[in-house]
């Protein structure tokens, strides 16, 4: 829910002032914006680190890593920071949608359909 409120609320900052009913946001508060959702999937991928399957610590990686892009974007205006959030926020992209079809097909076949990356090596810590 979260993340879908993510969405809703970028829409409404970045449509609602081509209608005129609000204000457009200057780039140093969109970086602000990018940089607190950064901060809360930074906390995200912190508790992903316990048990969660590797794909979805590569997933929450690289939403850290999109935001923390995004926010240099806006606070440099670099266009070259652009083009690199650009195609990291692919690989995320690309990554979130493996791991939508990989949870459903598992549950739905009752057996590994796409791998989502045992954590054999955590094993001890997530025992604690």
């Amino acid at each position: 829910m979260s993340y879908g409120f993510f969405w809703w609320s970028l829409i409404f900052t970045t449509i609602l002032p081509k209608t005129g009913l609000i204000a457009a946001t200057d780039t140093k508060a969109m970086g602000f914006y990018m940089l607190i959702w950064g901060v809360f999937t930074l906390g995200m991928f912190v508790a992903t680190l316990k048990k969660s399957p590797l794909i979805l610590v590569f997933l929450f990686g690289t939403v850290v890593v999109l935001f923390g892009l995004l926010a240099l974007y806006f606070f440099t205006g670099k266009l070259s920071v652009l083009r690199v959030a650009g195609w990291e926020g692919i690989a995320c992209g690309l990554t979130a949608i493996y791991t939508a079809f990989a949870e459903i097909l598992n549950e739905v076949y009752g057996k590994t359909i796409l791998p989502m990356g045992k954590r054999p090596f955590f094993k001890t810590l997530s025992s604690n």
